[in-house]
């Protein structure tokens, strides 16, 4: 049974949290990123963390600025989704980690961060600055782009008009895009190069990815791949974003059992390596 939590997250901004307690002794702690039009109780999300909560405790979260408030089916927030940067989400990330940190049954765990896709990003680019304290990087279907997270036409009328529009297809809406997304992308330009940045970085990280993944997402994939051979890139035959499965959930998929398999047995790969075995 999940248990729901909120943290502060500075003004006008809250994290609203779901913990699923382990089954049995937990092996790490799983934190569950979401992506871009993504929350933690999308499709897949919520089946994912109770099955890796048989041997781990998980925790899922909506990043403040997700556009999901109250309603934790509904993008009611529109006005946070056009202002939610990669900044402010790792802000958010180190808000939750460091209140799960000092958890008296979280805080002595092992961190995994599993993301999926522009949350992909977002655990490598926590990793990256906080390599001392995670243990290892799950990326499902992930971005390692963040620049191109935004098509041309979107960035020519964020700078021309200050806003643009990226409609979500399953809800109709029309979701805004402020200027400040790429202000952002443009002041931390060097913080957001996943690919340079990942050259010299050591911990341990695993690609798993449909596919028939987007073609951008494959082909930044290969391009990681190629600067650190040593990272597992595990592809998951006909699968596509999701790995098959949609919102609200209409149950699991093969390919999402496969991806499931393959991030517990990183996990454990993970943790033995570092006991010597």
């Amino acid at each position: 049974m999940n248990r729901s939590f909120e943290i502060p997250a500075g003004n006008d901004a809250l994290l609203r949290c779901s913990r699923f307690p382990a089954h049995n002794t937990p092996k790490s702690l799983v934190i569950i990123i979401h992506g871009y039009k993504g929350f933690k109780d999308w499709g897949m999300f919520p089946y994912l963390a109770n099955a890796l909560s048989r041997e781990h405790e998980v925790v899922t979260f909506n990043f403040s600025h997700s556009g999901i408030g109250e309603d934790l089916h509904n993008f009611t927030e529109l006005d946070k989704f056009a202002r939610n940067t990669f900044s402010r989400e790792l802000k958010d990330m180190e808000i939750l980690l460091s209140y799960l940190n000092q958890h008296p049954d979280l805080g002595s765990l092992p961190v995994f961060l599993l993301g999926h896709s522009r949350g992909g990003a977002d655990a490598l680019l926590y990793a990256l600055d906080h390599p001392e304290g995670i243990t290892g990087v799950i990326s499902w279907n992930g971005v390692t782009h963040p620049e191109n997270l935004y098509s041309p036409e979107q960035k020519r009328d964020m700078l021309q008009q200050g806003r643009a529009y990226i409609l979500n297809g399953r809800t109709g809406q029309q979701m805004p895009l402020d200027a400040v997304l790429l202000e952002d992308l443009e002041q931390h330009q060097e913080r957001y190069q996943i690919l340079e940045r990942m050259r010299e970085a050591t911990f341990p990280t695993v690609l798993i990815q449909g596919t028939r993944d987007g073609e951008h997402l494959r082909r930044g994939s290969a391009q990681l791949t190629e600067i650190r051979p040593d990272i597992d890139w595990v592809q998951i035959p006909d699968g596509n974003h999701t790995f098959g499965t949609v919102h609200p959930f209409a149950g699991t998929t093969p390919q999402l059992e496969q991806a499931i398999a393959v991030s517990e047995a990183f996990i454990d790969r993970t943790l033995a390596s570092q006991l010597g075995q």
